[in-house]
């Protein structure tokens, strides 16, 4: 009885839990969280030392009694303990209070396209292990698509494609719904990996992730520059053992992103080809909408529209379209129900 009374003034919380990083909002406050998707691991003592930004600067540099866990894989949770404890932290980092004795808050999490039954079970668990009181599911894409102000509810086509940290999901949408999509275990941290293999191939130099980040985020796709472009890339030489600096073209970033980035278009252009074609004909006019960290990369825009003649825009903050979208459904109850994925796990919600 007390619970039930205590659930009418609880809060609502939108999370977009994603690979590289989770990102949560408040209802009527916005965006207040905003952290990578990391945990630090004390294993002498069994006990999480540091979460989110504070872990992230450990990277490279722990220790072997330290270990740096990625909760989240290809944004599916891998690690259920770990993903539990974070969403934790980061609810006492916003209500600073012990959820014991407060009313426990409902949330409404994003989840892919492709997730299975026991992967949904998951999510729903691990933030009612956090503390929360109901759980929402909802799908990325439909709330990206929603943060994006695409007409979700119109009988018209609208072409999504979410470029994340760990998957890409491209989706069309009409009348509340997706008709076709297809995801793509590629996206930014593959592309990444991608600059870091051919570094070792072609240069016999290890590097690391954030360097490839930097470099892939100064060049980009974009091979019709004014100026060749060069940038440092930073590593350990892997046949003498010591530091080594090199200067890297642009035309070599690119041809080692190359097979990635045609990998989506790819994709992309196979889940135009079974789409119905009154739905084709209005994405042709109003073009596909890129969003996700991955939309902010140097010419990818320009490639997708050159490869598929399609006009292609990138959404306004493309990183924060899916947080965008869950924080409008705090409030619009109505669409919520009409789009909201069924409970795996219903019994467990917290009366």
């Amino acid at each position: 009885m007390l619970r039930q009374f205590l659930n009418r003034f609880s809060k609502k919380i939108g999370i977009d839990l994603g690979t590289s990083n989770t990102v949560m909002c408040l209802q009527d406050k916005g965006i207040i969280i905003r952290e990578p998707s990391i945990v630090a691991i004390n294993n002498r003592m069994d006990q999480i030392i540091a979460v989110g930004e504070d872990a992230k600067k450990m990277v490279g540099k722990n220790p072997r009694y330290i270990t740096i866990a990625f909760p989240l894989l290809k944004g599916v949770i891998s690690d259920f303990e770990v993903t539990e404890k974070m969403l934790k932290y980061f609810f006492d980092k916003i209500f600073q209070e012990n959820f014991n004795f407060t009313a426990r808050p409902s949330v409404i999490i994003g989840i892919p396209l492709d997730v299975t039954e026991v992967e949904k079970k998951a999510v729903e668990d691990a933030a009612l292990g956090a503390g929360a009181g109901k759980v929402y599911l909802v799908e990325e894409i439909m709330a990206a698509a929603i943060g994006a102000r695409l007409p979700v509810e119109d009988a018209s086509g609208s072409m999504i494609v979410n470029l994340g940290g760990g998957k890409t999901e491209i989706a069309i949408i009409s009348l509340k719904g997706i008709v076709t999509f297809k995801t793509l275990k590629i996206a930014g941290e593959d592309l990444n990996k991608n600059i870091m293999q051919f570094a070792r191939d072609r240069f016999n130099l290890m590097i690391g992730e954030r360097i490839a980040e930097e470099i892939k985020i100064k060049v980009g796709t974009d091979g019709e520059v004014e100026e060749a472009i060069t940038v440092e890339m930073r590593g350990r030489d892997l046949i003498t053992g010591l530091p080594r600096a090199i200067m890297i073209k642009d035309e070599e970033v690119r041809e080692a992103l190359g097979s990635s980035i045609n990998s989506i278009i790819d994709a992309i252009k196979s889940v135009l080809e079974i789409t119905p074609p009154e739905l084709v004909a209005d994405i042709y006019e109003k073009g596909i909408v890129l969003c996700g960290g991955g939309a902010m990369l140097k010419g990818i825009g320009k490639i997708i529209s050159k490869n598929t003649e399609i006009p292609v825009r990138i959404a306004d903050d493309p990183t924060t379209c899916t947080i965008r979208g869950i924080n409008f459904l705090l409030d619009d109850t109505k669409l919520l129900k009409e789009i909201l994925l069924p409970s795996a796990n219903e019994e467990k919600v917290v009366r």
